[in-house]
């Protein structure tokens, strides 16, 4: 692949305090970016992070074609720079590309891409503690017609925002007997921008009611739960972890298959299985609803204190030694190159 280069003539790193950090609102000093035009994608190019010219009549404003991924990368104490599992957000960006009818983005030109990127920015990736760098590729129409059409012409990028710990403070969540996220035959399993966009007045109503977030359900009946804001959810019932199958409505979470994969290795019982409203208030109240959390890149898992449905209020009890402590710590000493990667998800930077 053919990669263009544009280095910057004096970083912007000096400017940052690493110490006070807010989740992807800095970014480094270089961005990637590959256009796609006469039904080819073009050469890729890396260049100073700068803002990006579009004609108002670009088709991303007007008919929402823009699919994004999320990941990180990490430095261990040798200076190294993992990814954890890329080859999954590569192949996911392209399912959700194509249920949007865009194109797809070139395996090499993705991986040759980043890891240049990474390479180019790498002082920005600082090691010890919750440190890493948040990577968002994503992909928008910028074909300038208004016609309501899917897009002839896309441009492909690839930003990094330096980030600490995620800590979002105490969550507790409404379960959602009103809207819903996505319905079947929709994009609930992609991730596209409009599912984050629809979400957020929801997400507002709850907020009034003191609630952080929304626990969703299925579209049809508000019977099943399926995701916790814009993460996938866990369930601890006793000793046994349950989460809901991926689904057309569902996004197939990196987190989340790794979570399952990690507990089963140790022997913990985890069922994945459609899972009803009433099951999770029953549970709560004979005492055995144990744990709930969501799972997602920023911070791996979110602890539940507490949820409400209707006229319901439910808290969660305080224990020792939980899931996911457990499932966290596992999973950011592999990511961090602190513990064997039996699994081989880790993707080192070379």
């Amino acid at each position: 692949m053919a990669l263009h280069i544009e280095k910057i003539t004096k970083s912007k790193i000096s400017e940052v305090d690493f110490s006070t950090l807010k989740f992807g609102q800095i970014f480094t000093d270089h961005m990637f970016e590959c256009d796609f035009e006469n039904g080819e994608w073009q050469t890729p190019k890396i260049r100073p992070y700068q803002p990006i010219l579009f004609d108002p009549s670009a088709k991303v404003f007007h008919y929402g074609q823009a699919v994004f991924e999320g990941m990180k990368a990490y430095k261990d104490d040798n200076d190294d720079i993992w990814l954890f599992r890329p080859d999954e957000n590569q192949k996911r960006i392209n399912i959700s590309a194509e249920r949007l009818d865009m194109p797809a983005f070139p395996k090499d030109y993705f991986f040759e891409g980043l890891t240049e990127l990474l390479k180019l920015d790498s002082q920005w990736i600082k090691k010890g503690g919750e440190n890493s760098l948040y990577i968002r590729p994503f992909v928008i129409a910028t074909e300038n017609c208004v016609s309501a059409s899917a897009s002839t012409k896309y441009k492909f990028m690839i930003i990094c925002s330096p980030v600490q710990a995620y800590y979002a403070g105490e969550v507790r969540v409404l379960i959602a007997d009103k809207y819903s996220r996505s319905a079947n035959g929709g994009v609930g399993f992609a991730k596209a921008a409009g599912n984050y966009a629809s979400s957020f007045y929801p997400a507002k109503l709850a907020a009034e009611q003191g609630y952080q977030q929304v626990l969703w359900t299925d579209a049809s009946t508000h019977e099943y739960l399926e995701e916790a804001g814009t993460m996938n959810v866990f369930f601890r019932i006793n000793d046994t972890l349950l989460t809901a199958p991926t689904s057309e409505r569902i996004l197939d979470g990196v987190t989340r298959k790794s979570i399952i994969q990690f507990l089963e290795d140790k022997g913990i019982k985890v069922e994945v299985r459609p899972i009803k409203v009433t099951e999770i208030i029953e549970a709560a109240k004979k005492g055995e609803l144990l744990e709930m959390f969501g799972a997602g890149t920023a911070a791996v898992v979110s602890p539940i204190l507490g949820f409400a449905h209707k006229d319901q209020n439910f808290e969660l009890p305080k224990i020792e030694n939980t899931y996911a402590s457990i499932i966290k710590k596992g999973l950011t000493d592999i990511q961090r190159n602190k513990a064997e990667d039996k699994f081989g998800w880790r993707y080192k930077v070379k």
